[in-house]
């Protein structure tokens, strides 16, 4: 027989093979039960900030609204003094805010944010008298109503 053997060539050798069997396929299930608390750990932590950020969104639509209505608004002194009274009604008990005017009205908006500069300013005094007597536009008061919707905050928010 190894005569037989020594006379075959290499493609009826390799004829001769006999294959093992293929390996039994690798599962992609984990195999430890922590693989699987840890991947319901990500899920869930993955619904969690989606449903923040949905809660996020809705708490902060106001603001885009505003916001909206601003770029609208041009300078109009009327026009923006609204939009500024209803976002601190939305954002704000109504009993805080509805009974504010004139400096008073200033002191709330510089009370609840950094900027710091209705009180003081001519575009505040413009912004005060614009609902009770035509008021000329001023051109300061869009970026400081702006900036105060952005960036206004309930005291116990402040930090």
């Amino acid at each position: 027989m190894s005569d037989d053997l020594q006379k075959l060539n290499l493609v009826e050798l390799y004829d001769l093979l006999v294959l093992p069997e293929a390996p039994a396929p690798v599962s992609m299930w984990p195999q430890t039960v922590g693989w699987i608390w840890l991947g319901l750990a990500v899920l869930f932590l993955i619904g969690l900030g989606f449903w923040k950020l949905l809660a996020w969104r809705r708490a902060t639509q106001y603001r885009r609204e505003a916001l909206a209505e601003l770029r609208t608004a041009g300078d109009d002194p009327v026009a923006i003094s609204s939009i500024l009274r209803r976002t601190a009604l939305a954002a704000f008990a109504r009993d805080t805010v509805a009974g504010l005017q004139g400096s008073e009205w200033l002191e709330f908006l510089d009370h609840t944010s950094d900027a710091k500069s209705f009180a003081r300013s001519d575009a505040g005094r413009v912004l005060a008298t614009a609902p009770f007597s035509p008021q000329p536009p001023h051109k300061d008061l869009p970026a400081m109503a702006e900036a105060w919707i952005k960036m206004h905050r309930r005291p116990e928010q402040a930090s």
